[in-house]
């Protein structure tokens, strides 16, 4: 498989899936006006690439300063996904990175680690984003 970059605009975040690496990162701020379409190759990405045996372990970095609810509604969609295959016995680790001074993003981190029983889900206070 390929690599998947979509670079980032004003409302899109920068989203890179390295496949050697095993790495899914999502970083800035994500509120695109027609969300389920702008994170519709995420999705297909992701759902081919946990078909691949050797895809078993994963990391996602999730760096967003600030999101919609909608955009919160398909980071929910990636995070069942992902909690399904690691229900399935696939090694996954979930990092949401957020502003130590930012207590909402803090809030929204533990909410989605809350509806998560199997991802390793870590709360990643930073000093900068």
């Amino acid at each position: 498989m390929n690599n998947l970059v979509i670079e980032p605009t004003k409302y899109t975040p920068n989203i890179v899936f390295l496949f050697d690496e095993k790495v899914l990162e999502i970083s800035g701020e994500s509120y695109p006006e027609n969300t389920a379409e702008f994170y519709s190759p995420v999705l297909k990405w992701l759902i081919e690439f946990l078909k691949i045996k050797e895809s078993k372990t994963i990391t996602v970095n999730i760096i967003i300063q600030y999101f919609n609810s909608s955009s919160s509604k398909i980071f929910m969609d990636i995070f069942d996904l992902l909690n399904e295959k690691s229900r399935e016995g696939f090694d996954i680790i979930v990092n949401w990175n957020y502003l130590e001074a930012d207590d909402n993003m803090l809030e929204y981190g533990e909410e989605f680690q809350e509806d998560v029983d199997y991802l390793k889900f870590n709360l990643v206070p930073r000093k900068s984003i």
